[in-house]
């Protein structure tokens, strides 16, 4: 059976906009690093895929992007992201990547995610699995950063990422990955500073 492509959602790049309702920031931006995993089946275990997007001082100053080997070979969201076991069969394990998801992390203040609980519970569950501890840092929601800044309901990265015309290829993790960094760099232009 021959897959479909994904459809991609081409918005103009912009996480800024200049609509008149945003304020300049004062101070120093933070540094943060935004996170997005693909996992395979139900178990927070599986990540498939990872992106990581640092941003220091309010610009993207590295992008990271691995296809990992989870620990089954049976893959129940293919239909999602599109990954396969015959894609990631060959793969480093989260294990064997974790120095450079580390890394890739650098020294951020907080790490952002979208649905950032799944994100974190998947971070934490590989994390235990391979024998070393997860990153020590606070996260952010996305989500719940897009409901205060700008009231979006519903709160879909799609629906988000067209409101603030951002770029999306959902479900692939390096594009989610900089569309939550980009929500964030939006939140900080209108003066938001995490807490």
């Amino acid at each position: 059976m021959t897959k479909k492509p994904k459809s991609r959602q081409r918005l103009a790049v912009n996480a800024f906009p200049e609509d008149g309702q945003h304020r300049r920031p004062t101070g120093r931006l933070p540094s943060f690093t935004a996170i997005d995993f693909e996992t395979a089946d139900q178990g927070s275990d599986s990540a498939c895929a990872v992106g990581v997007v640092r941003v220091e001082e309010g610009r993207i100053t590295q992008r990271f992007h691995r296809l990992i080997r989870p620990p089954r070979q049976d893959f129940v969201f293919t239909y999602i992201h599109g990954i396969t076991w015959g894609q990631v069969c060959v793969e480093p394990t989260f294990a064997e990547l974790w120095p450079q998801i580390q890394e890739a992390i650098g020294e951020a203040e907080f790490l952002a995610a979208h649905n950032a609980r799944f994100d974190r519970k998947v971070m934490d569950t590989c994390c235990l699995s391979a024998g070393v501890i997860p990153p020590r840092r606070p996260y952010v929601c996305t989500v719940e950063l897009a409901r205060k800044t700008w009231s979006i309901f519903p709160t879909q990265l799609p629906m988000v990422c067209g409101r603030l015309n951002i770029d999306l290829n959902h479900h692939e993790a390096l594009s989610d990955a900089e569309a939550c960094a980009r929500i964030v760099l939006a939140a900080l232009k209108t003066g938001w500073r995490p807490s």
